[in-house]
C-alpha cells in the first residue's frame, strides 16, 4: 500500500511539473509559466487611484481569479485600488516564448500611447506591461475591454505559501469579500 501511494504522488508531481505552457482558457486563465512579479509596487505613470472602490486598500478578500496557480482561493490583502481600462489581450512574447491567449489583465496606462479612450476589441497594441517574460514590447490584439476599478493584491499561494506581493491586477469581479 505504502509503495502504491508513493507512486501515486510521484505521479501526480510529474504531471504538476512538465514544462509545457498552460495556454489561456477562454476566461482569462494565463499561462503561469513565465509569471513575473514586480514586488516594488511600482505603478505606471498617469494611473489614478479609486475614489471609492469595493474594495478599499488594507481591506481583505478572497481571489476568485485564476490567473496563478495557487491563486483562486487566497485570502488578499488589497494593496491599491485604480479606475482604468483593463485590457484581455492576445500577444506573442517578443523572446520567443509560446503565443498567450486571453491574458488578463493589461491597463490602459501600460500601453504604448494609448490615448485617452479606450481600445476597441480587434485593435492592436504595443505593450509596456512587464508582468510575464517576453511581454513588454510585445504586439497584442484587444481581446475585451472593461472601464473598471483594478486592484493590486498582496497574497500567499495556496499551493506553496510563498508570499505574493504586489499582483497586478484583478477587477473588483474577480474578489469576493472576506467571510469574517
Amino acid at each position: 500500500m505504502r509503495i502504491l501511494m508513493i507512486l501515486l504522488a510521484v505521479i501526480v508531481l510529474s504531471a504538476c511539473g512538465n514544462n509545457e505552457s498552460q495556454t489561456q482558457d477562454s476566461q482569462g486563465a494565463n499561462d503561469t509559466e513565465h509569471m513575473q512579479h514586480d514586488e516594488s509596487g511600482k505603478l505606471p505613470e498617469g494611473l489614478e487611484e479609486a475614489d471609492d472602490p469595493e474594495f478599499p486598500p488594507g481591506s481583505k478578500a478572497i481571489i476568485q481569479a485564476d490567473h496563478m496557480e495557487g491563486m483562486k482561493g487566497a485570502e488578499a490583502t488589497i494593496v491599491g485600488a485604480f479606475d482604468t481600462y483593463a485590457y484581455e489581450v492576445t500577444y506573442t512574447p517578443t523572446d520567443g516564448g509560446k503565443h498567450v491567449d486571453h491574458h488578463r489583465w493589461v491597463i490602459q496606462e501600460e500601453l504604448k500611447e494609448p490615448g485617452d479612450h479606450p481600445l476597441e476589441p480587434g485593435i492592436e497594441a504595443t505593450l509596456e506591461a512587464d508582468h510575464m517574460e517576453g511581454m513588454k514590447g510585445a504586439t497584442a490584439i484587444v481581446e475585451k475591454v472593461e472601464d473598471t476599478t483594478v486592484y493590486m493584491v498582496d497574497y500567499a499561494s495556496t499551493l506553496t505559501g510563498e508570499e505574493v506581493k504586489n499582483h497586478k491586477w484583478l477587477t473588483a469581479e474577480e474578489l469576493a469579500p472576506l467571510q469574517e
